[in-house]
């Protein structure tokens, strides 16, 4: 791989493609994106697309480890960020979840589509985002902060809340953020999953 395409330079062209990607992926889907379309909302050649992917399937499916890497960057953050036990976590990566779907509705459509067109892909963004959701449950069943279950069971199950939940207040609604009272049920449910009482506080 050559300087040009590894330098901040190329970096940031390879960040266009894939921001043009997402957009035009999620506006007409697989089949009828071209990487003309890509190339022109990108700003740049069509031969500079081929600089840096070999072909459509190839940029759909970088795209769909860009988007995860940064749902799991995001979630962790918000997971993290301040004080308080498992639940409390929850709450943060939730928010930071829906978020993150606020201000990348492609999401959803990009990983239906991966289902048919890069299954192995698809296959790869649930199981990084369970490899570490499984981990962290571990570790709070353990410190007594979750009822004992099976976590990996436990990690599918919060992610299909989160999914389903943001995708019905978020996307279908075009929200640019999850209802407070929407996000206060979410986390009802979630606590209770969790083998917790509720409690509540801002999203």
């Amino acid at each position: 791989m050559t300087s040009s395409v590894t330098g901040s330079r190329g970096r940031r062209t390879r960040r266009r493609l894939l921001d043009a990607a997402e957009g035009v992926f999620a506006e007409h889907g697989y089949h009828d994106a071209s990487i003309v379309r890509i190339v022109e909302r990108a700003g740049v050649a069509q031969g500079t697309f081929y600089i840096y992917f070999r072909s459509k399937q190839e940029i759909f499916e970088e795209l769909v480890a860009d988007l995860n890497v940064r749902l799991r960057e995001a979630m962790s953050k918000g997971a993290a960020a301040g004080s308080g036990g498992r639940l409390e976590a929850e709450r943060r990566g939730f928010a930071a979840f829906f978020q993150f779907t606020a201000e990348h509705p492609a999401l959803y459509r990009v990983i239906r589509e991966a289902e048919f067109v890069a299954p192995e892909a698809m296959h790869r963004h649930y199981e990084k985002i369970i490899e570490g959701y499984v981990r962290a449950l571990t570790a709070s069943m353990a410190a007594g902060e979750v009822e004992p279950c099976d976590p990996t069971v436990l990690s599918w199950s919060l992610i299909a809340v989160g999914q389903l939940v943001g995708m019905r207040w978020i996307v279908w609604d075009g929200r640019d953020a999850i209802p407070p009272d929407v996000f206060e049920q979410c986390m009802v449910v979630v606590s209770r999953m969790l083998g917790r009482a509720p409690t509540t506080s801002a999203p």
